[in-house]
């Protein structure tokens, strides 16, 4: 079992709460054990919108496999964040030193830089307060223009909905991007992400369509982007023809064929785990490429 906790500071927003604690809810309902937990420093807080948010004033007993949020909240610039103490600072530290991922959603990032976690890593926050997060956080690299980072089990989001990104890539980054392409769906989430590292994540960026032919495609090549997966058979999974299935999958994915939209999946993942200290060639046969040269041609391309 996995524990969401998200901490709750007076004048959250409540889109930047709700976003990720659905999409993990819903990653729940398909299975996937997640328990969700609402931690604040008083029992009921206030949100930006007016509705009263009821929470409880004891954490969890959390592990490595734990995942701790910190929603933004409504200010005109960082000077006016809402205080918060040192135990809940200490709790982030604590659980980032014992191998827990730690997250921000817009404002959020600044409880983040007060605990000390942002010090040499990338970071991003809302675009209204980049520049109050980069003054107070000066050994902080503030990255503009992208929906999330990811840095060493710190990740950050930009503001309001880039909080639903945070929460698929880490879905992704736990499941795959099958399960995450499923909770997308289900959330009915198809828009366009940036950025650098995962969160350009080809499982989200060619689903900015409604041809639900080309999404049952899709949902089998994330499922099976690491196997032999013939454009006949896939066709036949689908009941069109190859052709039919080409011509609709080019035009849904701004011209990607199934091949094609495959070998992203494989560079993706190959990418992340070369990352985490695997070689060209074990990345390349964990992904599904008989050869790694294959591999070396899709990242020479990308570079």
């Amino acid at each position: 079992m996995s524990h969401i906790v998200f901490f709750l500071v007076p004048g959250v927003h409540l889109l930047d709460l709700a976003g990720p604690a659905q999409a993990f809810s819903t990653a729940a309902d398909f299975g996937h054990p997640y328990t969700l937990h609402y931690v604040a420093e008083q029992p009921q807080v206030p949100s930006a919108q007016g509705l009263p948010l009821v929470a409880r004033l004891d954490w969890p007993e959390l592990g490595p496999e734990d995942l701790i949020v910190v929603p933004g909240w409504r200010a005109l610039d960082l000077t006016d964040a809402p205080a918060i103490g040192e135990p809940a600072l200490g709790v982030l530290r604590d659980h980032y030193a014992r191998g827990g991922t730690v997250a921000s959603v817009c404002a959020g990032a600044d409880a983040l830089g007060r605990a000390g976690l942002l010090d040499g890593r990338r970071c991003t926050t809302h675009h209204d307060v980049q520049d109050d997060l980069a003054r107070r956080y000066p050994r902080a690299v503030v990255v503009r223009d992208v929906l999330y980072t990811a840095d060493d089990r710190v990740v950050t989001s930009a503001g309001i909905a880039s909080g639903i990104d945070l929460a698929l890539h880490l879905v992704a980054t736990r499941h795959g991007p099958a399960v995450a392409a499923q909770v997308a769906r289900d959330m009915v989430v198809y828009a366009r992400r940036n950025g650098h590292e995962p969160q350009a994540s080809a499982m989200l960026r060619y689903r900015s369509h409604l041809d639900d032919t080309v999404h049952r495609a899709q949902d089998l090549l994330d499922a099976r982007f690491d196997q032999a997966l013939p454009l006949s058979d896939l066709a036949a999974a689908v009941d069109v023809s190859e052709r039919t299935l080409t011509r609709l999958f080019s035009r849904a994915t701004g011209g990607l064929t199934p091949l094609r939209y495959q070998q992203a999946l494989r560079l993706e993942r190959a990418e992340h785990l070369i990352s985490h200290g695997l070689t060209v060639d074990a990345a390349a046969h964990a992904v599904g490429f008989e050869d790694a040269r294959m591999l070396r041609r899709l990242r020479a391309r990308t570079a």
